[in-house]
């Protein structure tokens, strides 16, 4: 019984200990000193590969490797321009709203939402429309409509048509990875293709 009351205190006080160090800082004061954290990773050989919030990694990334580079012109570096762009595609993928037809030959979408997210689409879809129309194995058009955006892909080959289909208006949006690259172009100050 004896043995039974010291393990039920000892875990009380531990869990105690353990709650009160977790909450023992507030925002990002004294638990979050990242020299602290350096020297923790550097004891532990532990590295973290994934610096925050998708948006705040993607910047995070574009800053380590512009300070990396000599050559960095950093009187034309965008990083505003880049998170503006981020915040557009979180904006297109969480609020567009998005009607699908089936086409014979592959789809129609209509992609509309608050006025925001229609000024997003209106930035966005026309100029990844034009990166997609590169692939010749599809046709892509896009329209602007009274509120919002029009998006057509098709194709003559049935297994692209089957592709065009299973990708639907969001995979189409996410697909030809030429993401990372526009968004360092970006970050450079240079136009990568309008949005």
């Amino acid at each position: 019984m004896r043995t039974k009351i010291i393990l039920t205190a000892t875990v009380l006080i531990g869990g105690t200990a353990f709650a009160i160090a977790q909450t023992s800082h507030t925002g990002h004061g004294d638990g979050m000193d990242h020299s602290v954290h350096q020297q923790e990773q550097a004891v532990t050989g532990a590295v973290l590969s994934e610096p925050g919030q998708g948006a705040f990694a993607a910047l995070s990334e574009v800053v380590r490797v512009l300070e990396a580079d000599p050559k960095t012109n950093w009187a034309q570096v965008d990083l505003a321009g880049l998170r503006a762009h981020l915040v557009d595609m979180d904006r297109l993928v969480m609020d567009a709203v998005v009607m699908e037809a089936d086409l014979p030959d592959g789809i129609s979408a209509i992609a509309t939402g608050d006025a925001g997210t229609i000024a997003t689409l209106r930035r966005m879809v026309p100029a990844h429309a034009a990166q997609l129309a590169r692939d010749g194995g599809w046709t892509v058009a896009a329209s602007e409509t009274s509120d919002g955006i029009k998006l057509s892909v098709t194709s003559e080959i049935p297994v692209v048509v089957a592709k065009i289909k299973g990708l639907g208006f969001f995979g189409l949006m996410a697909s030809q990875d030429h993401h990372r690259e526009h968004h360092f172009m970006m970050a450079r100050g240079i136009d990568a293709h309008g949005h």
